[in-house]
Formats: C-alpha cells, sequence, structure tokens
C-alpha cells in the first residue's frame, strides 16, 4: 500500500536523512502537497517530489488525497499541524524537536489518544545500526547492562543567535530561555530506557552555569534489577561549553556515543553504524554500513504502524516520559537532592 503523504516545514535533517529516504521508499509513500513557512523551501521540494504547494497547514491536511502528514519542524506553528491532522483523521509522523511539556501539553495528547490516528514521533538513536547490532549482542554475547556512559558535546549558540521560532521565543527574535541542549538529553534518556528495557527509578543531575545559562548538565539514572538482569547506572551529559568560534574542537576526540559495560562484555558505539566491543575472546570491530540508513527504517516503520490494523501509542508515551526525566533532573538541580520517578 502506497501512503500519500503532505510534507510541513523543513527541518535539519531534510537533506541528510528525510529526502534520501523518501525518494528511496518510492514504492510506499507518494508526495501530494508540501507546506512550509518559507516559500521557496517548499516549491523546491514540490517541484523535486512534482507535488502541490499549499497555502496553510490546514489546507494541506484536509486534502482528500492525504492519508499522512509529515512534519518535518517545529516552528512558530507549534502544535497547530498536529491538532490539525487529528481532526482530519491523517496518521502524524513527528520530526520536530522533543519539547514536549508534560503538563501543558497534555491537549496534545489526548487529541492524539481520541483521535485514532497512527502517531510516531522520530527517535534516530534506537533505529541506528549500531543501537539494533548492540541489542542483539546483549540477548546474545554481552549479557544484561549494568554500567551506561553516554555524553555529546555541542558548539555553544551565540548569545545573538536567532531561534527561528523554535522554543519559547518569536520567530525571528532572540530566545534568552532555549536550552541548546535540551533536545539531546531528551533523547539520550530515551535512547537509554530503550537499551535497557525498563523505566529508571531515580535521576539526580547537576548542571554548570556560564553567561546565566546551563552551559553542561550531567545527571545518572537509576535503573532497577528485574528477572536475571541486575541493576543500571546510566550516566547522560550533554555540553554546550565549547565557543562557535572554536570550529575544531567541537569535533577534537569526541567521546563515544555511548559507552556499556555489560555482565560479559563491553561495548563502544559511535552512532550511526560502528561498533567496538570486547568479551573474554578479544576485540570485534563491526562496522554496519551496508544495513539500511536510519532515515529509510523509520519511515518504513511509520509504513507499518498506519497500514497495520494495531494501534501503537507507545512512541508519544515515551517521548512525554523521556520529557518528565528530564524536569526532574531539573528539580534535582534546584533542590540538591536525588528525584524518584515512580
Amino acid at each position: 500500500m502506497k501512503l500519500r503523504i503532505g510534507l510541513i516545514g523543513q527541518g535539519d535533517a531534510w537533506q541528510t536523512r528525510h529526502r534520501p529516504a523518501l525518494r528511496v521508499l518510492h514504492d510506499r509513500f507518494d508526495v501530494r502537497a508540501v507546506f512550509s513557512t518559507v516559500a521557496k523551501l517548499a516549491e523546491n521540494t514540490a517541484a523535486e517530489f512534482q507535488a502541490d504547494v499549499v497555502d496553510g497547514y490546514r489546507a494541506l491536511v484536509n486534502r482528500c488525497d492525504i492519508d499522512a502528514v509529515i512534519v518535518l519542524q517545529k516552528n512558530w506553528l507549534g502544535w497547530l499541524p498536529v491538532l490539525a491532522a487529528c481532526e482530519a483523521g491523517k496518521a502524524v509522523y513527528w520530526a520536530g524537536d522533543l519539547d514536549f511539556d508534560p503538563l501543558r501539553d497534555a491537549e496534545v495528547r489526548s487529541a492524539v489518544d481520541e483521535s485514532g490516528v497512527a502517531f510516531m514521533v522520530e527517535f534516530p538513536r534506537r533505529f541506528a545500526p549500531a543501537t539494533l547490532r548492540l541489542k542483539e549482542l546483549i540477548a546474545t554475547r554481552l549479557g544484561a547492562p549494568k554500567l551506561m556512559f553516554c555524553h555529546r558535546r555541542l558548539q555553544a549558540t551565540p548569545a545573538n543567535a536567532m531561534t527561528n521560532g523554535v522554543g519559547n521565543g518569536v520567530a525571528g527574535k532572540p530566545d534568552s530561555n532555549v536550552d541548546p541542549s535540551r533536545r539531546e538529553l531528551v533523547e539520550l534518556i530515551d535512547w537509554c530506557r530503550y537499551v535497557v528495557g525498563c523505566e529508571p527509578t531515580t535521576v539526580s543531575s547537576v548542571a554548570h552555569q556560564s553567561g546565566g545559562q546551563t552551559d553542561y548538565r550531567c545527571m545518572s539514572l537509576a535503573f532497577p534489577a528485574h528477572g536475571d538482569a541486575p541493576a543500571v547506572t546510566a550516566q547522560v551529559s550533554c555540553g554546550s561549553y565549547i565557543h562557535s568560534t572554536w570550529h575544531e574542537a567541537a569535533g577534537f576526540r569526541p567521546p563515544s556515543a555511548m559507552q556499556i559495560s555489560c555482565q560479559r562484555g563491553v561495548a563502544f558505539l559511535d552512532l550511526p553504524s560502528t561498533l567496538v566491543w570486547f568479551d573474554d575472546a578479544g576485540r570485534n570491530m563491526e562496522t554496519l554500513d551496508t544495513e539500511s540508513p536510519v532515515g529509510e527504517k523509520l519511515l518504513a516503520q511509520f509504513h507499518r504502524s498506519v497500514t497495520s490494523l494495531l494501534r501503537n501509542m507507545g512512541d508519544l508515551n515515551d517521548a512525554y516520559q523521556a520529557v518528565a526525566i528530564f524536569e526532574a533532573a531539573k528539580q534535582s538541580e534546584a533542590e540538591g537532592r536525588r528525584i524518584d520517578l515512580c
């Protein structure tokens, strides 16, 4: 079954992830309409996929030749395209940022739930070839995880940078409240939850402030023992302490995206497709470049979820849970204590 889709917005990953995937999966997706707040981008994309340019997101989601909507960017429109798609009964692929607010955005969750549409949140780290291979090794060679370390190093955003409408600010105006590491940390939290396979029970966090903004945050997640698997401690950190003018510094000796110590070995992951692991037999290096790219895996999963008779709300619930853990980490920083998540 070929899904007739509409594209809304154009995020940072359009050229590297979504555009190539849609080209390869042309037998499953037919791009019919494109809407973007930047008219030239919409025109270029529509011309490439022989689609129509529409003037608004409501016009797009209400077209009778649209089965599903792919939202590639959360701009100043916020959740309005998602709510409109739910009203129109159209499936949604959400590739915008994960700045869900468990309280303020409860209406979005309710709208998706009540509409009955398929809704998929993009978690690229889950579908990376290295992650999928790690899950296989945990089940076969390495055993259950015991310790995990995830670190992401970002370049600092200039104080006068424009937010382009992302976050709490107005389009084209600076927003001092935007935390550039928020999305990265939320995705890292979800990544740890996915690899461990259960929910953490406590979180503690510390943060470093510079110029009135948080430029480094480190949190510790405690996962309980379950079955034969031991308790797990995961350390998740992200920093934007490297100045934007220091161009080479951000890429200098970057740490592995994930280091994980298991019952029978250790592994080091570099996303998307490099995995080095050690057990009693020695060192093993796997370069999984021949696997399908992350974008293809994600969109193939979305196609499956839309055409399946079984509805899955897990992605949306996982997104809200990851954000709730992030907010608990901020509470831990403010109160100087460990926060229970149960």
